[in-house]
């Protein structure tokens, strides 16, 4: 049997995923980075004997959380634009069941992950194993079941032979920029350790295109005249833009034709905030003056967004009766959204042809040059207004927003993802340069910042990389803190300590409450959280991990910390605190975000919220 070999599972999963590579426009690269995993009875015998073993060269990662250390993948293959990944494995129940929240996070914003959680055992013989969930109406269920919503591609694999179908049908999603996203094989404990002759050619290298949706021709005249035809076109710039490396294209193209550019979250960067056709971000986080521009729109070229309800503005920016919305992108379903016309392309290539027939007619936006400049100017004078602000005694978010920008240099990464600080961020962060603004904001995951640091700094080990978290996504999780330190991959950890969960605090008073449950106090005699604020020094948890630590009350002492955590040589916290509703709302945007207001309420103010609500519901539909 010269033309097989005799392996476990295991063993032939890591040495055929060891053997993967991806190309785009020419450039051959590897494809799975290692493996990053918890170990318990689940794999340790499977996979963890395969990886002790050396059967390929993936390194092995020790996580210390699933969910921080899918988190760490998704961030990977985020800033690599979806040229790279890591598979991450875990026992089965518990450990595996940690993983869901990372998975919807990796599929909601179209990112691969390859997730391999141990499962109970295919021939049944000790059910029910430790952890096994028994599900009385199919008894071929597992925890592992729970994936398959949050997954592009779900296997289980009952037989070792199963392998030669399922991987490449995985491969084949994975490294589709149309289709990825969380690819789960649930993988029973006894399977793993089971042999079988495989093919020797099974193992032999493989390189997968990364192919880019040519433009089709037909499409590209209707968005040719589309724009030769209106008077007020603008692009709305996605994450998109960076995954297919069009942000060059468009810089050109926006300075070619005067186009006006506002960016999504997953955007930002698209282009250098210099640029004078970058009007800011778009949506409830966005600017005003972008957001005016939107609302005046007659025609709007979505590229490589998903455009939901934030950068929307729950619809409401599309809503001027004349506008059409043009959707540039790989995937068919996004392109549609909003009634849009679907141009499905590539993002580079379909900027490039456009760039080619608008030229060719000899094409300019008619917007005069004295309004635009005034509203991009208005956007700059915001920015710095916002980032000068008085907070009465106590250091502002927005203005530690400022220190930092200035202090950390234009080549450093930010990651932050949830609470406050993306809508601060999308509104004031300056950025210079492509990718170095890091946000996960399609699922706006707590607990995703530190770990997602650290897979930025994987993905670029030259750049300093700050993950930028509020206390309360810090408190949910910040294991992968000790990760970075044990890999000596440093990041700097960036703790805005508000005393709560201040976004959902600034969003209740918005909305008529008084702020109820969002604030870290203390519990009183008559048990109510409206106590004295709890103390807690991030910086010393820091520590206690090994990273170096520094408290920051004022700008100068933030500004001095953040100069000494860059001549660290290891991951340090730095723990700012900020005034609590200190930084920007959604009142600066300008823009509307739909939210279920009670429709009952003893509280006055509450029931005009509602009315608020009920009032721009009508505007919208009218």
């Amino acid at each position: 049997m010269g033309n097989r070999i005799r392996l476990t599972m295991a063993q032939a999963l890591l040495r055929y995923l060891d053997q993967q590579y991806v190309e785009r426009d020419g450039v051959v690269q590897k494809w799975v980075h290692g493996v990053i995993g918890i170990f318990g009875h689940g794999n340790v015998l499977g996979i963890g004997e395969a990886l002790e073993q050396g059967v390929s060269t993936l390194p092995f990662i020790q996580g210390h959380n699933e969910q921080g250390m899918v988190h760490a993948a998704v961030a990977f293959a985020k800033q690599k634009n979806r040229l790279g990944i890591y598979a991450c494995t875990s026992s089965i129940g518990p450990g595996a069941l940690n993983m869901v929240t990372a998975a919807a996070t990796a599929t909601v914003n179209r990112l691969p992950v390859l997730l391999l959680p141990g499962d109970i055992f295919a021939d049944r013989q000790p059910d029910p194993v430790l952890q096994q969930l028994e599900y009385p109406q199919d008894r071929t269920v597992s925890v592992n079941d729970a994936f398959k919503p949050v997954s592009v591609f779900w296997d289980r694999i009952w037989r070792p032979e199963q392998l030669l179908a399922s991987l490449p049908e995985a491969m084949t999603v994975l490294t589709d920029p149309a289709a990825t996203g969380a690819v789960t094989l649930a993988l029973p404990q006894d399977v793993q350790a089971e042999a079988y002759d495989y093919p020797v050619s099974f193992f032999e290298r493989q390189v997968w295109e990364i192919w880019r949706a040519p433009v089709e021709n037909h499409t590209l005249e209707t968005v040719t005249t589309l724009f030769r035809a209106r008077q007020r076109p603008v692009i709305v710039a996605g994450g998109g833009v960076h995954y297919a490396g069009a942000t060059e294209a468009l810089a050109r193209f926006a300075a070619t034709f005067h186009v006006p550019v506002v960016e999504t979250q997953a955007g930002r960067g698209a282009l250098p905030w210099s640029h004078p056709w970058n009007f800011g971000g778009i949506g409830v986080t966005g600017s005003r003056p972008g957001n005016q521009l939107m609302r005046e729109a007659d025609l709007v070229l979505a590229i490589g967004t998903r455009l939901a309800d934030f950068t929307t503005a729950s619809k409401s920016l599309f809503s001027h009766s004349g506008a059409t919305v043009v959707g540039l992108n790989v995937n068919r379903r996004d392109a549609a959204k909003l009634n849009a016309v679907p141009w499905v392309a590539d993002a580079k290539r379909g900027i490039e042809a456009l760039t080619t027939g608008l030229a060719r007619h000899g094409y300019r936006a008619p917007y005069s040059d004295e309004t635009t400049r005034g509203r991009r100017d208005a956007w700059i004078r915001e920015m710095a207004r916002d980032q000068d602000r008085d907070a009465e005694g106590v250091l502002s978010q927005t203005t530690a927003l400022g220190v930092i920008q200035e202090t950390i240099g234009p080549e450093a990464v930010i990651v932050a993802a949830a609470g406050s600080l993306p809508g601060d961020l999308h509104r004031l962060w300056r950025c210079a340069q492509a990718k170095t603004y890091h946000l996960e904001y399609g699922f706006s995951c707590m607990g995703y910042e530190v770990a997602g640091a650290l897979g930025v700094k994987w993905a670029e080990p030259q750049r300093e990389v700050y993950a930028l978290v509020g206390d309360g996504s810090f408190l949910l999780m910040h294991s992968e803190l000790l990760t970075s330190l044990q890999e000596r991959a440093k990041v700097t950890v960036i703790v805005f300590d508000n005393g709560g969960y201040g976004s959902i605090n600034s969003l209740q008073k918005a909305h008529g409450s008084h702020g109820f449950g969002t604030e870290f106090r203390y519990r009183t005699p008559n048990r109510d959280l409206i106590g004295d604020r709890l103390p807690v020094d991030y910086a010393r948890l820091g520590e206690a991990l090994g990273a170096p630590g520094w408290t920051a009350h004022t700008a100068d002492a933030l500004r001095q910390a953040l100069i000494e955590a860059r001549q660290a040589s290891r991951s340090c916290v730095i723990d700012v605190k900020v005034g609590m509703g200190t930084g920007t709302d959604d009142a600066h945007s300008g823009a509307w975000w739909r939210l279920g207001v009670a429709a009952v309420s003893s509280s006055e103010t509450v029931q005009k919220a509602r009315d608020v609500m009920e009032q721009a519901q009508r505007d919208l539909v009218e």
